[in-house]
Parts: C-alpha cells; structure tokens; sequence
C-alpha cells in the first residue's frame, strides 16, 4: 500500500511533465518571409483621387451598355455560383460558433440484459433478491429490463482558444467568398463592356468594307467598260474583280466575328443567341476622361482580389494556431440527466432520476507524428498563402502600370493612323484622276484602295483597343463592384 501511495504522485507529475512536453511546439513560432513594400506611387506624380471610386453606372455612360450589364448581373450564371458559396461560407461560420456551445440531445431507449450467474453482477443481484433492505417492487428480475429516457450533453472548454480561431478561420474564408464575388461583378463588366465595344468596332468596319464593295463594283464596271472600249485590259478587269472578292470575304469574316461576339455576351448574360442592342454613334465620339489611378496602397482597398488573397492569408494564420492547440490538452464535460428503472411503471417517478457528470482532460503524448504533419502542412499553407497575396498584389501594380503606358502610347498611335487614312483617301482620289486621263495605272488605284481599307481598319482597331485599356485601367484599379 506504500509503495502505491507513492507511486501515485509520481505518475501525477510525469503526466504533467509530458503534457508540458507536449506543449513546446506552441512555443516555437514560425518566422514568415518579409515581403517587399508597395511603392509610393506608379510614377513620378502621385494623385489622391482614384477612378475606381466612379460607379460603373457613371463611368460608362452609353445607356445600351449599362443595360446590357444590369442584366448580366442578375443572370450570369459564375455570380450565381458564387451567392452559393457565399451561402456555404455563412453556414460554416454558424458550425464554427456551435462547436463552442455545448452539445445537447435526447433520446430514449429500452434494452433487456441477463448476466451470468456466475459473475459479479449474477452473484451480486441473486443477494440482493434476499436482502430485507429491499422492497418487494424493487427485487431484481432474471431477464433485467432497463428503461432510460433522457438528455446528453457534450461541452468541450475552449481553454486555449482553438475553437475561437475555428472560428476566425471560417470567418475569414467567408469575408474571402465575398470579395470572389466582387471580383467577378469587376471582371464580369470590363468583360462586357470589352465585348461590347469590340463589337462596336466590328459593325464600324462592315461599314468600311460594305462602302469600299461598292466603289469597287462600280470601278469593276467602269474597267469592263474601258476594256470593250480598248482602253483597259482583260488583266485589269481581274485585278479589280479580285479586289472585289477579296473585300466580299473580309465582309464574310467579319459578319462571323460579330455573331461570335453577340454570342459571347449572350452567354455572360446567360441566355441564348439573340440580336445585341447597340448605339455605333458613340464608337467614333471620344474616350472617358483622363483616368485618375490615385497611389498604389489604394489597391489595398478597392481590389477584391487582392483582398481575398488578404483574407485567405488570415485563414491559415487561424489554421496554424489550431494545429498548434492540437498539442494542448483538451478539456470536456460530458453530463447527463434523465429517468432510469426495470419497472416501466416507476419510470416516470423522482426516485427514477439518474444522473452523471465527468470532465476529462486529454493530451497527445505519443506517437504525436501525425499532428505535427498537419502543423508542417498548415504552415506551408500559410506560407504559401502569403506568396499568392504578394503575386496578387504584384500583378494588380503592372495590370495599372502597364494600362497607363498603353492608355498615353495609344493615343500617339491613333493621331498618326488618323493622319495615315485621311492621306490614303487623298491618294485614292488622286489615283483615280490620274487613271482616267491616262497618267496612272490601275495597279496605283488598286494598290491605293487596299492600303486606304487597310488604314481604316487599323485606325478602328486602335479606336478598340483604346477603349479596351480604359475599362482594363478600371478593372485593374478596382473599379465596378461598388
């Protein structure tokens, strides 16, 4: 009995010393990598106003576009994906805040024993029978019914906070959902507005192309006339008949890239092919004004992306600090309350009550490998979470930097291609002048015609591409969830 008594302490302060053991991973913190800072600004000039701050309802002032957009909004089907998700992200936040509330059921059940005669219980309910201690209704039977109706409950202590940053952690990765969703409402109207204007561009140059089909069949009819007259050859007739057809194919071509891009828009819209409402007299005015990208911390603030990076990052900042309690002892109560006897008649009486209350404290103590695999993987992912929100936010500074620099040489581009096609359709009257008094040959006025075509179609094509690096500016400013 002595050498028990002493062993028990003994035992005592050896669990203790492991769960201490237990215990150091917590206190070795993992130092994360120290990332480069923003710059102060994307150049030599700083701005305290940010087009993203502009409601897209106000940046884009075509009404046809705005109403395209509205509708895509409602029934693009990547947004109604995303509401789901959102609606998943809240219902892991509520499972999070039940698991620090205890768990509480109830039940009922109805069960039969008999024990062996020759056992602890055999022998001790067959003295109990003959006890005089004991009333005639509370003799034991051979085949022993029990009948238990009653409440469970399950409580884990949150003593260090595990269950809290289970919490956060769901927390977090709703608020990241959230931003998903803004990120694709941004992306969702630069796309749209992008096609639209495409499209625009598209129905601009079958104007072009339409109207030079028609000078060159009239060209084709005076050159045929010209050849009966012996003026012309049967060679010019069909370099100007496959001027002719060369210019019916690029109108082929073009008419299968807007159907392309009407069924596109259909498609962010999510409905099927139909005609797309269009306003081509605001293709040719000018573009939005001079967009303003304030500093570059305001991406902080104004891209979703960036701070869905942002709360994915303090998600596994959460998940670490749970791996880590993984080595702390856990503390649980478990209870229950209810009404238990062999006689179903007593059940429902005060002298059935029955009741039981334990707390249990648990630690790992050995074998711990797999729980400090789950800490290396949680701070790999943690680490790794930091990396992609240093990309993110790494990107969002080029995607403005390099929008801005397109947005200045674009319009450099587009003054010298003005100029270039209002000289080729010079050149193409003088050509034609020139050919009918004899002192230019039909290769001048062929060759002139392809390369006036050619110009407008460029300076269209830089017109597009304008108009695209004003909504990839907003876009990658932050613009367009508000």
């Amino acid at each position: 009995m002595r050498n028990l008594t002493y062993k028990i302490p003994t035992l005592l302060v050896l669990t203790i010393g492991l769960f201490f053991t237990g215990c150091k991973t917590l206190k070795t913190p993992e130092q994360l990598p120290i990332l480069p800072t923003l710059p102060e600004a994307y150049n030599t000039t700083k701005s305290d106003v940010n087009s993203a701050d502009i409601l897209w309802r106000e940046y884009f002032s075509d009404t046809t576009l705005v109403s395209l957009i509205e509708e895509a909004l409602k029934n693009n089907l990547d947004l109604l994906i995303t509401s789901q998700r959102i609606e998943m992200g809240r219902a892991q936040i509520e499972r999070a805040k039940g698991l620090t509330q205890p768990f509480v059921t109830g039940g009922g059940s109805v069960g039969q024993r008999r024990f062996g005669k020759y056992t602890m219980d055999g022998v001790g309910n067959f003295d109990t029978n003959f006890s005089n201690n004991i009333s005639e209704e509370q003799r034991i039977p051979q085949y022993l019914p029990d009948f238990n109706i009653g409440l469970q409950s399950s409580w884990e202590i949150d003593i260090w906070g595990k269950l809290k940053a289970i919490k956060e952690s769901s927390l977090s990765r709703y608020l990241a959902t959230v931003e998903g969703r803004n990120f694709i409402v941004t992306n969702l109207i630069a796309d749209i507005a992008i096609a639209y204007y495409e499209l625009l561009g598209f129905e601009s140059e079958l104007d072009i192309v339409r109207e030079t089909i028609n000078l060159q069949d009239n060209e084709l009819t005076l050159i045929k006339v010209q050849k009966d007259a012996g003026r012309a050859t049967e060679l010019a007739v069909n370099q100007f008949e496959a001027q002719l057809l060369n210019s019916k194919a690029l109108e082929a071509e073009i008419l299968q890239r807007i159907t392309e891009i009407e069924n596109r828009i259909n498609f962010l819209m999510g409905r099927y092919p139909q005609p797309i409402l269009k306003n081509k007299a605001l293709f040719s005015k000018s573009l939005p004004n001079q967009i303003l990208v304030g500093i570059p911390g305001d991406l902080l603030k104004n891209r979703p992306d960036i701070k869905q990076a942002e709360y994915e990052l303090a998600a596994t900042k959460a998940d670490v600090f749970v791996a880590k309690a993984a080595f702390y002892p856990s503390l649980n109560i478990a209870a229950t309350l209810g009404l238990q006897s062999f006689n179903p008649k007593f059940l429902i009486s005060p002298q059935s009550i029955a009741y039981n209350i334990l707390g249990g404290l648990a630690a790992p103590l050995f074998n711990k490998s797999a729980l400090k695999a789950d800490l290396k993987i949680a701070r790999a992912i943690q680490i790794e979470a930091l990396y992609n929100y240093q990309k993110t936010l790494l990107n969002g500074y080029f995607e403005v930097y390099n929008q801005m620099v397109q947005i200045n040489n674009l319009e450099k581009i587009y003054r010298l291609k003005n100029s270039e096609a209002r000289v080729l359709d010079l050149s193409i009257q003088t050509a034609s002048e020139l050919f009918m008094t004899g002192r230019a040959t039909y290769l001048e006025v062929i060759l002139n015609r392809k390369n006036a075509l050619q110009s407008k179609i460029e300076l269209i094509d830089v017109r597009r591409r304008q108009y695209n690096a004003v909504i990839n500016i907003y876009r990658a400013l932050g613009g367009g969830w508000k």
